[in-house]
């Protein structure tokens, strides 16, 4: 039976305590709760939680996420049991994620427990920093395959890294071929992927993207029109002016001055 839980993580999180949480030494059985604070528990060993009228088995690499005022119950299989803890509190009220209770976290949990390490590191020194990182943790647990498939906007793992793929690379060329190798699958299968789940084709999302941050840097910066053309990957003024008036609806220097609540004048720059 699978038991899921909501987190609201449009803010980041307050982090009332984090560290190494060692138990089973007063015995193979603990129940408690935390009244205000969710709790996040990263294991290292073998056991079982058990909340809501669910029990979940704990395996090394498990990560759980208990909301505020639950009674757990905690059964250790050794005498001496580790694991990384947070205790904080989600202060945001926006798009919630549903995520499972207990995930095996595979792969990333070398990762996260780098992250969760360098939160128990922070606490004491600096909170926001302890903060940010194990906002990062949480967020990380919903790309984790099991929480994947109940996001908001599930999406395919080969979608996600070409997505990726496509950001780390707008300033450059990028071709499908190059995109598909990336995300590991054919040519033909990206198409498909990108279809079903955008609406675009491969082609027609790397140049939403590229629009979109010309967009930004159009408007929240004073960088020169050639070289916010170079930075989204068109670095032919004509084809940038060309692809600006059809995706923005008018031309680069326009969408400034319309940012910017100006009025359009003559220049000798070329758009």
């Amino acid at each position: 039976m699978r038991h899921d839980v909501e987190l609201a993580l449009d803010l980041p999180p307050q982090v009332a305590n984090a560290g190494v949480g060692v138990h089973g030494a007063a015995g193979p059985h603990e129940v408690f709760r935390l009244p205000r604070l969710w709790q996040l528990h990263l294991y290292g060993y073998s056991g079982t939680l058990e909340f809501g009228g669910v029990s979940h088995p704990i395996r090394p690499g498990h990560l759980s996420l208990v909301p505020p005022d639950t009674e757990v119950h905690f059964h250790y299989d050794a005498p001496r049991c580790e694991h990384l803890y947070a205790h904080f509190r989600l202060p945001g009220e926006g798009e919630r994620r549903r995520l499972p209770a207990m995930q095996d976290t595979g792969a990333d949990a070398t990762a996260l427990s780098g992250l969760l390490r360098q939160t128990v590191a922070a606490i004491a020194q600096s909170p926001l920093r302890a903060s940010a990182e194990l906002w990062t943790v949480l967020w990380r647990t919903t790309t984790l395959t099991g929480s994947a498939e109940n996001s908001p906007s599930p999406r395919h793992p080969a979608l996600r890294t070409a997505m990726a793929h496509i950001e780390e690379h707008l300033a450059g060329p990028l071709t499908i071929p190059a995109v598909a190798r990336a995300a590991g699958v054919s040519h033909t299968h990206l198409t498909r992927l990108f279809r079903e789940d955008t609406g675009y084709t491969v082609v027609g999302y790397i140049r939403h993207r590229r629009m979109a941050r010309a967009r930004h840097l159009l408007n929240a910066s004073t960088l020169a029109i050639p070289a916010i053309a170079a930075a989204v990957g068109i670095p032919d003024l004509q084809a940038f002016n060309k692809t600006c008036r059809k995706e923005l609806g008018a031309s680069p220097r326009a969408v400034r001055q319309a940012a910017s609540g100006g009025a359009p004048g003559p220049s000798s720059r070329p758009e």
